[in-house]
């Protein structure tokens, strides 16, 4: 079944000619990355890559590493500036926030490829995604962005497979979103409060923490670490470092999440935009 998908993802990029990929330098975008340059080879292939204060620390340099250890050339991958944060629709953070976001990206990426003459944008929403809140997906649709994963019938637990299969270095990534997902909704986004969460992640990432988020209340920084190290950080005398980190970053008190990470915690049970 994994390799009929596979199968079917390489028909279905085969059929594109040429894809620009909105590439985050996470899992699913990367392995997209990867199957289409795999597919299309040099040249039909050109990596997009939003850069904004929404993007975390880091991020930009590994994505750019894969992308060229998959061995597309420099001039195919590009870092762009993307301006959400000037949206009244991303500042005022309603549920909808990911929709104005990823307008302001795929806007950008239409006129990129109109420019360079390449036939289609691609993202990474695969079909695991079509069960989560993913308001971003609509912008896609509404900008004519394919998602060839989700029409392959790709899960993410098949990327993963697949990727570790084919020994991609970002198979075991911790899944990384915008940094405004820290934000509960209904609180407005402002270059501060992401700097804030920016500067506390790195810095657990400095400790070796993996696969957490740092929720922003205020004052309050809210970690959801994965459960493995909610007892480390007690046992390896680490949590004055991990309080001394956050603090640094400008938050008051840190409180630990006892239910630990779990993605989309801030968002809605049920709603529809």
């Amino acid at each position: 079944m994994l390799e009929q998908k596979f199968d079917r993802l390489t028909e279905i990029l085969s059929g594109y000619g040429s894809l620009v990929v909105a590439y985050s330098g996470g899992l699913d975008s990367g392995f997209l990355l990867w199957a289409a340059f795999q597919t299309l080879g040099q040249g039909k292939v050109l990596a997009v890559t939003g850069d904004s204060p929404s993007y975390a620390s880091g991020e930009k340099e590994e994505a750019i590493s894969f992308a060229r250890q998959i061995g597309l050339e420099d001039k195919f991958i590009r870092v762009i500036k993307t301006e959400e944060i000037e949206r009244e629709g991303y500042r005022a953070n309603d549920f909808d926030r990911c929709f104005h976001c990823k307008t302001e990206l795929f806007e950008k990426l239409g006129e990129i490829a109109q420019e360079a003459k390449f036939a289609y944008m691609a993202d990474g929403f695969n079909a695991s995604d079509k069960s989560d809140f993913r308001p971003g997906h609509k912008a896609g649709q509404e900008h004519g962005v394919v998602s060839p994963l989700a029409e392959a019938g790709l899960e993410k637990e098949d990327i993963i497979a697949l990727a570790e299969k084919n020994n991609l270095s970002l198979a075991d990534k911790p899944a990384s979103a915008c940094l405004s997902s820290r934000i509960p909704f209904g609180v407005r986004i402002t270059p501060e409060n992401l700097n804030q969460v920016d500067r506390a992640e790195h810095g657990l990432k400095q400790l070796g923490l993996r696969g957490f988020r740092v929720r922003h209340h205020g004052e309050i920084a809210r970690l959801e670490l994965n459960p493995d190290d909610i007892g480390r950080i007690v046992a390896n005398g680490m949590k004055e470092k991990v309080v001394a980190c956050v603090k640094q970053a400008g938050f008051k008190f840190v409180a630990l999440d006892l239910e630990g990470y779990r993605m989309g915690s801030f968002n809605p049970e049920k709603y529809e935009v």
